[in-house]
């Protein structure tokens, strides 16, 4: 395999992992297998013409901007409107803010009362997001976090969630750990401080901890298949973006408005 596919290669293994995208939920994405994608991005296998132009739709680039290898292409949130590139070289992927304070705040809270547990890694804690955002949107209309959530085999991932713990780590706010869980690996994520409180409402908090108590002592399996069976993942299709407005079809035990309406007064 000649120098160039080598270099796109490896720029496509780059953008999927800026993106936050598994081998696996990519594969869908572009229908073929997850063995595929293993072989294109470890150099084993040439990427054909009609996977370029999928990849640049799915990767949101244009396709020369896909292929011209002097040109890095960067995962960026929005800080503000009219904000331009740094570099005139760097094409970006442009992620709306979504409350990237928020994210960073609820996740350390997340961490201050439940990362310790030896069952809450990486998987446990997109499913705890997941649930904390949607609740909050079924329950109040309003977005918490509002983080983008994608349709995967294990369940709701969050895209943002790689860029933010990278920055966080860099802040020393967090640090990520390698263990085990039974016999299987496991990424933890403990917390180096302590959440802003100010920062979180009253409403906020009692979400966040609704779904800690209900949700914080299941595994990596049992919190993947609980969510297998909310309406919203139900209906989105594979690798695709899970749409808020899909929580007011939920029933028991899923629905939080069939519950109590004490926080409106």
């Amino acid at each position: 395999m000649d120098i160039f596919y080598k270099k796109l290669l490896k720029k496509i293994k780059a953008i999927r992992e800026k993106l936050g995208l598994s081998q696996k939920t990519l594969a869908k994405r572009l229908g073929i297998s997850r063995v595929a994608i293993s072989q294109i991005e470890n150099g084993d296998r040439k990427i054909s013409a009609e996977e370029i132009a999928k990849l640049s739709k799915i990767f949101n680039v244009p396709t020369d901007a896909l292929l011209n290898l002097d040109k890095d292409i960067e995962v960026i949130f929005e800080k503000g409107i009219g904000q331009k590139p740094k570099k005139k070289t760097d094409i970006r992927i442009s992620v709306p803010q979504k409350n990237l304070e928020k994210f960073k705040e609820v996740l350390l809270y997340i961490l201050s009362k439940v990362g310790s547990k030896p069952n809450v890694g990486e998987s446990v804690l997109y499913k705890l997001l997941y649930f904390i955002d949607f609740n909050y949107y079924e329950k109040y209309e309003e977005q918490l976090i509002g983080a983008t959530y994608i349709k995967n085999h294990y369940g709701p991932t969050p895209t943002e969630f790689v860029k933010i713990v990278d920055e966080m780590e860099k802040k020393k706010q967090l640090v990520r750990v390698k263990d085990k869980y039974f016999q299987y690996p496991q990424r933890k994520y403990l917390p180096l401080v302590q959440p802003d409180l100010s920062k979180l409402k009253a409403t906020e908090l009692k979400i966040i901890n609704d779904v800690l108590e209900k949700l914080s002592d299941m595994n990596a399996a049992e919190i993947s298949e609980y969510s297998h069976k909310d309406i919203p993942w139900l209906a989105t299709d594979n690798g695709q973006i899970i749409d808020y407005e899909s929580v007011f079809y939920r029933e028991f035990p899923y629905s939080v408005r069939t519950y109590s309406d004490e926080d409106f007064s």
